[in-house]
C-alpha cells in the first residue's frame, strides 16, 4: 500500500531556509513521479516541484530558483529544499505519487495526475 509522510515543516523568518521530507513506502519512490504541492488558505492546492521518474524536474515560476526538489532511493525518500523564504511560500505542503501521470508540465504540476497523497506539514514564513 502506498504510503506517504511529510516532515520539516515549522516556522521560519522571511528568507530563511527549511528542508521537507517525504518518507515513501510501499512502492519505489524512483520508479515513480514525485512532486511537492502546497495550499494555502482559501487558495486552490498548486504545484510547486517534480521529480519524473527519468529525472525530468520542474519547477513552478513563483518558487524557481529558490527551491530544489531531490530524492534519495537509498531511503526511498523526497526532499524540498526552501530557501530565501516569503511570506507567500506559507501554506500546508503536501508530497504526492503517481507511477504514470500525463506527461507534460502542466500536468505534472496539477494536482489532478496524482492519485497518492501524504497529510502535509505546514510552513510558516513570518517575521
Amino acid at each position: 500500500q502506498v504510503q506517504l509522510v511529510e516532515s520539516g515543516g515549522g516556522s521560519v523568518q522571511p528568507g530563511g531556509s527549511l528542508r521537507l521530507s517525504c518518507a515513501a513506502s510501499g512502492f519505489s519512490v524512483s520508479g515513480y513521479c514525485m512532486a511537492w504541492f502546497r495550499q494555502a488558505p482559501g487558495k486552490e492546492r498548486e504545484g510547486v516541484a517534480v521529480i519524473d521518474s527519468d529525472g525530468s524536474i520542474y519547477y513552478s515560476d513563483s518558487v524557481k530558483g529558490r527551491f530544489t526538489i531531490s530524492q534519495d532511493h537509498d531511503k526511498n525518500t523526497l526532499y524540498l529544499q526552501m530557501n530565501s523564504l516569503k511570506s507567500e511560500d506559507t501554506a500546508m505542503y503536501y508530497c504526492a505519487a503517481d507511477p504514470s501521470p500525463p506527461r507534460s508540465e502542466w500536468w505534472l504540476l496539477h494536482r489532478l495526475a496524482y492519485n497518492s497523497w501524504g497529510q502535509g506539514t505546514q510552513v510558516t514564513v513570518s517575521s
